[in-house]
């Protein structure tokens, strides 16, 4: 499929928030999806491999280690899926391959061994024009030759597709057209504003044209609300350190205690208290635990810190929670079909800057905005990201990472109720800022897109 300039958006909700393992949604839930495709190809041609080798390349190899994708890797090959697996058989799987590498495999075992799974060095393939800066090359080994190969691009949010491929590989379009269609922003405000809705309402009513039964998409986000109430609560109870050896506190409980305990002005307690809910998110990610994709693992903590403090304090019920979702959802639609989410792509503009425009435009709606204005919260928020490197220390989604979701949340408040108290008209649509982004990607520099050669990173490389 390839889509035209013009043609709706037919991405799911639940696609785009998806409930998956941290710390990466492009370095490990795209890795471990890439990984089952790759062995579902293998069994729908009755292969059973002797042995698999994967290579990785471009940022996957850069910072895969601290983004435990060999482990990814390891899983998808067992046939696990992010939504479901044991987190703690996962982080389990270099120990245990290591000792016993064979791995079921239809009717046999293939062996997987962890030294198979290769981060290349950049001088291996450098001569090479990679597909994407996310790029896994999947080897079936059988009788000393290579019986199958198959290259998979983790393109940002978990989503994976072949080179050259247009549809995503979990993700095909519906087979209706949507009940309102819009390819970008401006058609999306003319449609809601046709209804006399939200954006939320445009989105929610396509999804319920597409859902196979009655109520599936609001199972769905009752399920993504679950998991980032979850999320909250997990690192909310958890102390110490995190792992990686970078010796980053988690800090969420703390900021909490000194909201609830009276230590922060009283004005600024709800952005605190959100900020203190994206700690906790950030830091459940950078532990490897289970999060959503909002739009991404590495900037998971904004949209739920948001939303779940303004729930919680302005006593959301389960259609305004629904509502604002779609709301958000709608804007990283927009970036992902006209720019991009990916860290390895257009840099960290692509998933902080993403998902604060998402809870901007969320909270905005929450607050009483009208469609233009939550568009224009969204474009501020947008706009006052670009340019943001991905530069982890040690390819670790700590430091900045996690504080930058922490700032992404005072950040979407600041740009929805500039939004909402604006005596001007904007002077910048959403849709020209999208592309904005997507051209300074394009001109950064590939040593500030997660490759952990340029930025922060330098000060502590991976190696």
């Amino acid at each position: 499929m390839v889509r035209r300039t013009g043609d709706p958006i037919t991405l799911r909700l639940l696609d785009l928030f998806r409930i998956g393992l941290g710390p990466s949604s492009s370095h490990t839930v795209g890795p471990m999806r890439a990984a089952r495709f790759f062995r579902e190809a293998c069994l729908a041609r009755q292969l059973v491999p002797d042995r698999v080798e994967v290579d990785l390349k471009g940022s996957l190899s850069a910072t895969g280690r601290g983004h435990g994708t060999d482990k990814a890797v390891m899983a998808g090959l067992h046939g696990w899926e992010p939504e479901t697996c044991e987190v703690d058989a996962v982080h389990a799987l270099p120990t245990r391959l290591a000792a016993d590498p064979k791995v079921p495999w239809g009717a046999g075992t293939t062996v997987v061994r962890p030294e198979d799974i290769r981060f290349l060095r950049y001088v291996e393939y450098r001569d090479e024009r990679l597909p994407h800066p996310n790029t896994a090359v999947f080897r079936a080994h059988q009788g000393g030759r290579i019986d199958f190969e198959q290259t998979w691009c983790s393109v940002g949010g978990g989503f994976v597709q072949e080179p050259g491929a247009d549809s995503h590989a979990f993700w095909r379009p519906p087979a209706s057209p949507p009940r309102y269609p819009f390819h970008d922003c401006a058609s999306l405000v003319a449609a809601a504003e046709a209804i006399g809705g939200t954006l939320g309402d445009v989105v929610l009513a396509n999804e319920s044209e597409w859902d196979g039964s009655p109520g599936a998409t609001g199972a769905g986000l009752d399920r993504v609300w679950d998991a980032f109430r979850a999320c909250i609560q997990r690192g909310l109870q958890a102390r110490g350190e995190l792992p990686g050896g970078l010796g980053v506190r988690r800090r969420g409980a703390e900021l909490l205690h000194r909201v609830e305990e009276g230590h922060i002005d009283s004005a600024y307690a709800p952005v605190a208290r959100a900020q203190a809910y994206a700690f906790a998110v950030n830091e459940e990610n950078a532990a490897g635990g289970r999060v959503v994709t909002a739009p991404t693992n590495g900037a998971a903590g904004i949209v739920p810190g948001v939303l779940v403090e303004a729930a919680e304090r302005l006593g959301l019920d389960r259609a305004a929670v629904h509502n604002a979702l779609a709301t958000a959802g709608a804007v990283g639609m927009l970036v992902k079909t006209h720019a991009s989410i990916s860290g390895a792509e257009v840099g960290c503009q692509g998933e902080v800057g993403t998902a604060t425009a998402m809870a901007a435009a969320a909270l905005c709606q929450i607050l009483g905005g009208n469609p233009k204005q939550v568009e224009n919260a969204a474009e501020i928020a947008i706009e006052h990201n670009l340019g943001l490197t991905c530069d982890p220390i040690k390819g670790l989604v700590q430091a900045p990472c996690i504080e930058r979701n922490a700032m992404g949340v005072a950040k979407a408040w600041s740009a929805a109720q500039l939004s909402l108290h604006s005596v001007v008209s904007p002077v910048i649509s959403l849709d020209r800022v999208i592309r904005v982004m997507k051209r300074t990607g394009d001109d950064m520099r590939r040593e500030y897109k997660e490759t952990s050669e340029g930025g922060l990173a330098v000060s502590l490389p991976e190696c």
